[in-house]
């Protein structure tokens, strides 16, 4: 896992699908594919790496509540079409980390990330979000998820 950083997003469009019940009951090859076909029929260039927006925190909110977006960012003009919204995301300074590790393990990196972030002077200012760089894998029956976890931040 490298450790934490700082660095400045920029402002893009962002196609997504809202999801409510708890995270690990996201149909995720669904909503991805969903995305990617609205991005085809749009004609719009869709980015890379799919994204989740964690809009609730599981330990306060109960599962059934928490609040998702599922989304991926994209250039180009487009229309919200079949369950698919869209928005613009702000530019923003986030703190970052990357996590390479099952899922289990999440509470650690988070944990790391917001020790960094009260280190360093700063306050989260923003849902977290979750960018996925690559396909989950299993090694040896566990699987290992791939993600930039990002926290937007400000000065205290």
């Amino acid at each position: 896992m490298a450790g934490p950083k700082l660095e400045e997003r920029k402002a893009s469009g962002l196609a997504y699908i809202e999801h409510r019940g708890a995270f690990d009951k996201i149909p995720w090859q669904e909503y991805i594919e969903k995305l990617y076909g609205w991005a085809k029929e749009q004609k719009v260039m869709p980015g890379f790496y799919p994204m989740g927006i964690y809009h609730d925190d599981p330990k306060i909110v109960p599962p059934e509540k928490c609040r998702t977006e599922i989304g991926i960012t994209f250039k180009g003009k487009a229309k919200e079409s079949s369950g698919v919204k869209i928005r613009q995301m702000p530019a923003m300074k986030v703190a970052s980390i990357s996590h390479k590790a099952p899922a289990s393990e999440f509470h650690k990196t988070y944990a790391t990330l917001e020790e960094w972030i009260n280190n360093k002077g700063l306050k989260v200012s923003g849902p977290p979000m979750e960018v996925y760089s690559k396909k989950p894998e299993t090694v040896g029956g566990v699987t290992i998820l791939y993600v930039k976890i990002l926290m937007p931040v400000a000065r205290k």
